[in-house]
Order: C-alpha cells, then sequence, then structure tokens
C-alpha cells in the first residue's frame, strides 16, 4: 500500500474513534442522568468537556508537529486518549466522568488535524473530492453502528461498557501509526501561544457552563455573567490574535471565502444535527417509549442515505462545484429536520423513518461538499493552520449544538413544571415541547444558505480543472 493510503487509513481511524464517542455516548445520556442523579444540562457536559479539551488542544497541532513530529504527537495522543477512554468506563459519579472526558479530548483532540493535514499534503486537490468522501463515509460508521451497538450495551452491559468499547479500536490505530507513520520533526523557534489558548479555553468554557446554568429557575443571572465573561474572554483572544507574532489560531485563513462557508454549513448541518439527535433520544424514550436499542437503529436510514449521497458527491464535486451540491442538500437536510414535526406518537415510525431518510441524503451532501471545499483553496504551507481551525470549528459546532438545543429543550421543560421526563405524564404537552425544538432546528438551516448562493461556482470549476490539467490543456 502506497504511503499516502495508509497515512489516509489512520487519518480515518481517528475520525471514526472521535466520532464514535460523540453518538454512542448520546444514546446513554438518559441512563447517565438516572444512574449518577444528574439532570438534562449536567448530562450534556459529558459532551461539553470532551469538546472543550479538543479545544484547548487543537490550536496547538500545527506547533506540536513541527516540534516533537507528527508521529510522536499522534501516538502520544492515543495514549492520553486510551486511558482517559478507561478512566470514563470505571467513572462512579458525574463529576468524574466528565473529568475523564475532558482528559479524552486533550488526548484525541491531536488525531484528528494531525491525520488531515499529513493526509490532504499528500494528496492532489483534484485527488480531494474523493480522499473527502471517503472521510464521510468512514465518519458516517459510527452514526450507522455505535447508537445501535450503544444502544444494545446500554441495555444488556450498562452505559460504563460504552467507553470500555473503544479500547480495542485505540489499541489498533496505536498499533498501525507506530508500525506505518514515518518519523518527521521541524526545527522551530516560537514558543506556544500560551495566552491565546487560554483565553479560548476560558471564552469557551465560561459560555458553555453559563448555558448550562440558564435551565435552573435562579440561574439566569448568574448564567448571564458567565456567557458576557466567555465573549469578553474571545474579544480579548481577536485583540491578541491581531498583535501576536505567531498567534495559536491564524485568523488570516479565514480570509478564504470557501473556507468561511464551509464552517458556516458545518454548523448549521452537522451541528444542528448533533442537537437535534441529542434531544431526539431524550423524545423517543419518553415521548414515544421506545427502548435505548430502537433509538440507536433510528440511525441507520440516516447513515444509509447518508451514504449514498456522499458517494454521489465524490463523483459529481469536480463536474457541478460546491454550490450546485449544496443548495439542494440544505435545503433537504431542513426538510427532514420538520417531517419530525408530524412524529406525535409510537404509531409514526414511518414518518420518524422518513425524516431520517431526508436528514441524511440532505445533510451527507452538505457534509460532504463543506470538508471537500473547506481546504480547497489553501496552500501546503498554511494547511496546518488551516485545518486547525477547521477542525477546531467542527467541533465546536457539535458542541454548540448540543449546549443549545439541550438548553432550550431545559428550559421548555422547566416552564412546562416538568422535572423529571421519566416521570412526565404522557399527552399533548410533551410532546408540543420537543416539536418547539425541532421546529427551531429546520429555521436555523435556511441561515446558511444565503452564503452558499455566494459562492463562486466558476472559480471553484476553473481551479479543479487547473489542477486536474497543469499545462492548462484540456483532454478530450
Amino acid at each position: 500500500m502506497a504511503y499516502k493510503y495508509r497515512v489516509a487509513v489512520i487519518y480515518l481511524l481517528g475520525f471514526f474513534i472521535d466520532l464514535i464517542n460523540m453518538f454512542m455516548a448520546s444514546v446513554a445520556f438518559p441512563d447517565i442522568g438516572r444512574s449518577l442523579h444528574a439532570s438534562i444540562g449536567t448530562v450534556a457536559w459529558v459532551a461539553n468537556a470532551y469538546t472543550l479539551g479538543l479545544t484547548l488542544v487543537i490550536p496547538l497541532s500545527a506547533w506540536l508537529a513541527e516540534r516533537f513530529g507528527g508521529k510522536a504527537v499522534f501516538v502520544a495522543s492515543l495514549g492520553i486518549f486510551l486511558v482517559a477512554v478507561t478512566g470514563a468506563g470505571c467513572a462512579a459519579s458525574i463529576e468524574a466522568l466528565i473529568a475523564w472526558r475532558f482528559l479524552q479530548g486533550l488526548g484525541g483532540g491531536l488525531l484528528i488535524p494531525l491525520g488531515q493535514t499529513m493526509s490532504y499534503r499528500l494528496f492532489d486537490k483534484s485527488e480531494r473530492a474523493r480522499l473527502s468522501a471517503a472521510v464521510m463515509a468512514t465518519a458516517l460508521l459510527a452514526p450507522a453502528l455505535s447508537p445501535l451497538l450503544g444502544g444494545l450495551v446500554v441495555d444488556t452491559l450498562g452505559w460504563h461498557w460504552m467507553f470500555f468499547l473503544n479500547i480495542p479500536l485505540t489499541v489498533l490505530t496505536l498499533a498501525l501509526a507506530v508500525a506505518w507513520l514515518k518519523e518527521g520533526r521541524s526545527a522551530v523557534r516560537e514558543r506556544p501561544d500560551l495566552p491565546g489558548m487560554a483565553l479560548i479555553g476560558a471564552a469557551l468554557a465560561l459560555v458553555l457552563y453559563g448555558l448550562s446554568r440558564f435551565e435552573r429557575a435562579d440561574g439566569w443571572t448568574g448564567g448571564a455573567a458567565f456567557v458576557l465573561a466567555g465573549l469578553a474572554a474571545l474579544a480579548g483572544f481577536l485583540w491578541h490574535a491581531r498583535r501576536a507574532a505567531a498567534p495559536v489560531l491564524d485568523l488570516a485563513v479565514l480570509r478564504d471565502p470557501l473556507l468561511r462557508t464551509a464552517m458556516l454549513v458545518y454548523l448549521f448541518v452537522p451541528g444542528v444535527f448533533t442537537g437535534i439527535g441529542v434531544i431526539n433520544i431524550f423524545f423517543v424514550q419518553s415521548a414515544l417509549h421506545m427502548s435505548a436499542i430502537q433509538a440507536g437503529a433510528l440511525m441507520l436510514p440516516y447513515s444509509a442515505a447518508a451514504f449514498v449521497s456522499i458517494g454521489m458527491v465524490g463523483r459529481l464535486f469536480n463536474r457541478v462545484g460546491p454550490r450546485t451540491l449544496l443548495l439542494p442538500g440544505v435545503a433537504l437536510f431542513g426538510l427532514g429536520i420538520a417531517t419530525l414535526l408530524s412524529v406525535s406518537g409510537s404509531g409514526h415510525g414511518a414518518r420518524m423513518v422518513a425524516a431520517f431518510l431526508l436528514m441524511g441524503f440532505g445533510g451527507g451532501i452538505a457534509s460532504s461538499t463543506a470538508q471537500t471545499m473547506a481546504l480547497l483553496d489553501i496552500g501546503d504551507a498554511a494547511m496546518a493552520k488551516a485545518s486547525a481551525i477547521w477542525n477546531l470549528n467542527r467541533q465546536l459546532c457539535f458542541c454548540v449544538g448540543v449546549a443549545v438545543f439541550s438548553l432550550m429543550l431545559g428550559l421548555l421543560l422547566a416552564r412546562a413544571g416538568i422535572a423529571d421526563l421519566a416521570a412526565a405524564p404522557d399527552g399533548g404537552k410533551l410532546v408540543a415541547i420537543f416539536h418547539l425544538c425541532f421546529a427551531a432546528g429546520a429555521a436555523s438551516t435556511l441561515i446558511p444558505l444565503l452564503a452558499v448562493a455566494r459562492i463562486d461556482n466558476r472559480g471553484v470549476l476553473a481551479t479543479l480543472h487547473q489542477a486536474h490539467h497543469p499545462s492548462g490543456v484540456k483532454n478530450d
């Protein structure tokens, strides 16, 4: 196997490990909450803590790879992740679980940007659409298999075992990284931008903690204070980044319009889907009385449809360009969320399946297209910096989706006087609460369409043609 394909395999395995930790854990949220006596907002920190760890370490990926070598950092990251996932499986309290998840994020945060940087540098622009299709297809194995497998594990062995299931795959990836990756180190003199990293970490932690306090009846004042403090930290980083010689995140790469639009699409498609997916787990188990296995099985039609659409993007991207694919993709995804509004009882299984088919097909088109175009115009010299920002945005999209929709659900439940979903009375009130969340999710997908409509599709196609025919001669 050629070296570039070996690197791609390791990258895809790291990407799969990252997503498995998100989708498999979400199926267990109701059981974790009941077992550890935690509220919806607190349980959401099982996901948020992981993302917070990622946020702190992803910006350092380029510096660490140059200082210590990509292989050494990748192997060390997997080792830390392996210890943390074992600790998460052994956690006996919600506080311990959140702490281990934070360490998981620190360990796993470098897998994606390092793997992506190493892979994309080895593939030409004209090959990246197929590589991105492979990335998205591999990523879909996580939402296709992990919720169903996670539901089976939760119903039979308990939620702790969902973390233990990560161990064999992590060990395999670690062994391949040791055997396949080449050593490499670049001498760097710059020190890591510790003030910038501290400001970014503080901004995210303060905002997320503030949002989690809003679900409490007496938490609005404190929540608003934490959110404002987080926004102040973010403003401080933006001020710092413009003046630092080597900021931890080089915001200059955001001048690329394709990268900016791809980041926006990711926020309102995969990000929104992650949030909708979490509250839908509560919806089907509390309002529709499905088991964890049945809830996890809903990802099968989603993944099947997404596999089809991702393969289609891999074949069509170089021929039709991103705008032609994104407009219908985002629209179909929003229509899928809107279809959830027609589900109000246990006899509406076909409608639920239709909703997930639409979300999978449209979301697959949008996500794969965004993944392909994000780094399309980025040169090799800026690839590591752009990859760090792209992957940081990807993780933040998931985190924001979970935080916003779990907050919305918590506020609506509190307003309705429902403190415990397990003891909530049957009836239209509970269904109506979830429908309001679904309606907000469907409406939010309209936001990125304006930016998508402004994509220079002809310019992208010209760039792809030039990469495929560098001599400028078109082959018939």
